[in-house]
């Protein structure tokens, strides 16, 4: 029950993302409801990232998160939305990033903005039980 909301609030998360920085963009569809689905795939391609990937690069940076005291999240999150942009620009739409720093902006944009949502929509929070 929790899939669809968290692609949903990720998905809301990237269209902010995508609107208030320049060098972030989601390419493809040509009306809204087909630009609504390029969001959708690019949420869940991003969902499959951080389940996938994410723990490892934490597992293996760990170090680091001691040493920085938790900021090196940032590079991890900014490294999730290269790897998204990476794998979804092997097609002819998905998420274009122009480079690491924009990349590192969406991350805290993105983290910030689906925590405040996930606050919002029922269901879309993980349960700690």
């Amino acid at each position: 029950m929790t899939f669809l909301p968290r692609v949903l609030v990720n998905a809301a998360a990237i269209w902010l993302a995508t609107v208030l920085l320049d060098g972030l963009e989601v390419v493809g569809g040509d009306d809204t409801a087909s630009r609504v689905l390029v969001f959708l795939a690019v949420a869940l391609v991003f969902g499959l990232v951080n389940a996938v990937v994410r723990p490892i690069v934490a597992f293996f940076s760990f170090p680091l998160y001691l040493v920085t005291l938790g900021l090196f999240t940032l590079v991890v999150n900014a490294l999730m939305i290269l790897l998204t942009g990476w794998l979804s620009g092997l097609t002819d739409y998905g998420l274009r990033v122009d480079g690491f720093w924009t990349a590192l902006l969406a991350g805290l944009l993105v983290g910030v903005v689906s925590f405040l949502l996930s606050l919002v929509v029922p269901g879309a929070r993980k349960r700690r039980d």
